[in-house]
Protein backbone atom coordinates (compact mmCIF):
# COMPACT_ATOMS: atom_id res chain seq x y z
CA UNK A 1 0.00 0.00 0.00
CA UNK A 2 1.40 3.44 -0.88
CA UNK A 3 1.29 6.66 1.14
CA UNK A 4 -1.54 8.13 -0.97
CA UNK A 5 -3.74 5.09 -0.37
CA UNK A 6 -3.02 5.25 3.36
CA UNK A 7 -3.80 8.97 3.40
CA UNK A 8 -7.11 8.50 1.56
CA UNK A 9 -8.13 5.58 3.81
CA UNK A 10 -7.68 7.86 6.81
CA UNK A 11 -10.10 10.52 5.56
CA UNK A 12 -13.41 11.11 7.23
CA UNK A 13 -16.50 9.60 5.64
CA UNK A 14 -18.09 12.05 3.24
CA UNK A 15 -14.82 13.80 2.34
CA UNK A 16 -14.51 15.37 -1.08
CA UNK A 17 -11.08 14.68 -2.59
CA UNK A 18 -10.30 17.15 -5.37
CA UNK A 19 -7.52 16.24 -7.78
CA UNK A 20 -5.58 19.30 -8.93
CA UNK A 21 -3.18 19.00 -11.84
CA UNK A 22 -2.73 19.40 -15.57
CA UNK A 23 -3.71 16.84 -18.14
CA UNK A 24 -1.57 13.69 -18.05
CA UNK A 25 -0.33 14.35 -14.52
CA UNK A 26 -1.68 11.07 -13.11
CA UNK A 27 -5.06 12.05 -11.71
CA UNK A 28 -7.09 9.34 -13.46
CA UNK A 29 -4.49 6.70 -12.66
CA UNK A 30 -4.67 7.63 -8.97
CA UNK A 31 -8.48 7.52 -9.12
CA UNK A 32 -8.37 3.89 -10.32
CA UNK A 33 -7.12 2.62 -6.97
CA UNK A 34 -8.35 5.35 -4.62
CA UNK A 35 -10.15 3.90 -1.59
CA UNK A 36 -13.25 6.05 -2.02
CA UNK A 37 -16.95 5.39 -2.45
CA UNK A 38 -17.23 7.13 -5.81
CA UNK A 39 -15.05 8.62 -8.54
CA UNK A 40 -16.49 11.39 -10.69
CA UNK A 41 -14.46 11.90 -13.85
CA UNK A 42 -15.19 14.88 -16.05
CA UNK A 43 -13.61 13.04 -19.00
CA UNK A 44 -15.91 10.05 -18.52
CA UNK A 45 -18.94 12.34 -18.30
CA UNK A 46 -17.87 14.06 -21.54
CA UNK A 47 -17.65 10.62 -23.14
CA UNK A 48 -21.15 9.71 -21.96
CA UNK A 49 -22.67 12.98 -23.16
CA UNK A 50 -20.64 13.73 -26.31
CA UNK A 51 -18.61 11.95 -28.92
CA UNK A 52 -15.76 10.97 -26.60
CA UNK A 53 -13.80 11.88 -23.48
CA UNK A 54 -11.96 14.65 -25.32
CA UNK A 55 -15.14 16.31 -26.63
CA UNK A 56 -14.72 19.77 -25.10
CA UNK A 57 -17.93 21.05 -26.70
CA UNK A 58 -19.98 19.20 -24.07
CA UNK A 59 -17.97 20.41 -21.08
CA UNK A 60 -20.76 22.68 -19.74
CA UNK A 61 -23.26 19.79 -19.75
CA UNK A 62 -20.66 17.45 -18.24
CA UNK A 63 -19.95 19.95 -15.44
CA UNK A 64 -23.69 20.18 -14.70
CA UNK A 65 -23.84 16.39 -14.44
CA UNK A 66 -20.67 16.37 -12.29
CA UNK A 67 -22.25 18.87 -9.89
CA UNK A 68 -25.50 16.88 -9.64
CA UNK A 69 -23.50 13.75 -8.83
CA UNK A 70 -21.38 15.63 -6.30
CA UNK A 71 -24.49 16.90 -4.53
CA UNK A 72 -26.01 13.42 -4.45
CA UNK A 73 -22.87 11.72 -3.12
CA UNK A 74 -22.01 14.45 -0.61
CA UNK A 75 -25.59 14.51 0.71
CA UNK A 76 -25.35 10.75 1.22
CA UNK A 77 -22.05 11.08 3.10
CA UNK A 78 -20.02 9.23 0.49
CA UNK A 79 -16.28 9.78 0.09
CA UNK A 80 -15.80 11.16 -3.45
CA UNK A 81 -12.73 11.56 -5.68
CA UNK A 82 -13.20 14.33 -8.26
CA UNK A 83 -11.07 13.55 -11.31
CA UNK A 84 -10.66 16.71 -13.40
CA UNK A 85 -7.94 19.37 -13.66
CA UNK A 86 -9.39 21.87 -11.14
CA UNK A 87 -6.49 24.24 -11.84
CA UNK A 88 -8.59 27.40 -11.94
CA UNK A 89 -9.20 29.21 -8.65
CA UNK A 90 -12.87 29.98 -9.39
CA UNK A 91 -13.57 26.29 -10.09
CA UNK A 92 -11.99 25.31 -6.77
CA UNK A 93 -13.95 28.07 -4.97
CA UNK A 94 -17.19 26.53 -6.21
CA UNK A 95 -16.11 23.10 -4.99
CA UNK A 96 -15.13 24.45 -1.56
CA UNK A 97 -18.55 26.12 -1.30
CA UNK A 98 -20.32 22.91 -2.38
CA UNK A 99 -18.48 20.89 0.31
CA UNK A 100 -19.33 23.54 2.93
CA UNK A 101 -23.03 23.45 2.00
CA UNK A 102 -22.99 19.70 2.64
CA UNK A 103 -20.82 20.10 5.76
CA UNK A 104 -18.16 17.84 4.29
CA UNK A 105 -14.37 18.16 4.51
CA UNK A 106 -12.65 19.02 1.23
CA UNK A 107 -9.15 17.72 0.55
CA UNK A 108 -6.82 18.85 -2.24
CA UNK A 109 -4.80 16.15 -3.98
CA UNK A 110 -2.11 18.19 -5.75
CA UNK A 111 -0.23 16.52 -8.60
CA UNK A 112 3.33 17.90 -8.88
CA UNK A 113 4.21 16.01 -12.05
CA UNK A 114 6.85 17.74 -14.17
CA UNK A 115 5.83 19.41 -17.42
CA UNK A 116 8.16 17.11 -19.36
CA UNK A 117 6.45 14.04 -17.88
CA UNK A 118 2.98 15.46 -18.61
CA UNK A 119 4.02 16.19 -22.20
CA UNK A 120 5.41 12.68 -22.69
CA UNK A 121 2.30 11.05 -21.24
CA UNK A 122 0.08 13.35 -23.29
CA UNK A 123 1.83 12.33 -26.53
CA UNK A 124 1.11 8.67 -25.74
CA UNK A 125 -2.64 9.28 -25.39
CA UNK A 126 -5.06 8.57 -28.24
CA UNK A 127 -5.40 11.62 -30.51
CA UNK A 128 -8.86 12.65 -29.30
CA UNK A 129 -7.65 12.64 -25.66
CA UNK A 130 -4.48 14.65 -26.26
CA UNK A 131 -4.44 18.10 -24.72
CA UNK A 132 -3.03 20.82 -27.02
CA UNK A 133 0.47 21.76 -25.81
CA UNK A 134 -0.39 25.41 -25.12
CA UNK A 135 -3.34 24.30 -22.98
CA UNK A 136 -1.19 21.75 -21.16
CA UNK A 137 1.43 24.42 -20.37
CA UNK A 138 -1.34 26.78 -19.15
CA UNK A 139 -2.82 24.05 -16.93
CA UNK A 140 0.62 23.14 -15.57
CA UNK A 141 1.39 26.79 -14.75
CA UNK A 142 -1.91 27.27 -12.91
CA UNK A 143 -1.40 24.01 -11.01
CA UNK A 144 2.04 25.18 -9.86
CA UNK A 145 0.51 28.43 -8.58
CA UNK A 146 -1.96 26.41 -6.49
CA UNK A 147 0.56 25.72 -3.73
CA UNK A 148 -0.39 23.99 -0.50
CA UNK A 149 -0.52 27.37 1.25
CA UNK A 150 -2.79 28.84 -1.43
CA UNK A 151 -5.12 25.83 -1.30
CA UNK A 152 -5.37 25.94 2.49
CA UNK A 153 -6.16 29.67 2.28
CA UNK A 154 -8.90 28.86 -0.27
CA UNK A 155 -10.60 26.66 2.32
CA UNK A 156 -9.27 23.15 1.76
CA UNK A 157 -8.97 21.23 5.04
CA UNK A 158 -5.77 19.48 3.94
CA UNK A 159 -3.49 19.19 0.95
CA UNK A 160 -1.74 16.04 -0.16
CA UNK A 161 1.07 16.65 -2.60
CA UNK A 162 1.99 13.80 -4.89
CA UNK A 163 4.74 13.55 -7.45
CA UNK A 164 6.91 10.74 -8.77
CA UNK A 165 9.64 11.98 -6.44
CA UNK A 166 8.21 12.70 -3.00
CA UNK A 167 4.58 12.54 -1.86
CA UNK A 168 3.84 14.43 1.35
CA UNK A 169 0.91 15.81 3.32
CA UNK A 170 0.21 19.35 4.52
CA UNK A 171 -2.66 19.89 6.92
CA UNK A 172 -4.16 23.11 8.23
Amino acid sequence: MNNLTEFLRGLAPGALVVAIGPGASGKSTAALTAPVDAVISLDVLRGEIGTGEGDQSVTPAAVEQQNRLLDTFLAAGRRVFLDSTNVERHIRAGLVERARRHQRPIIALRFGTSLDTCRARNRSRPGARQVPDDVLVWQWSLAREATAQVLLEEGFAAVYETSPEAPKENAS
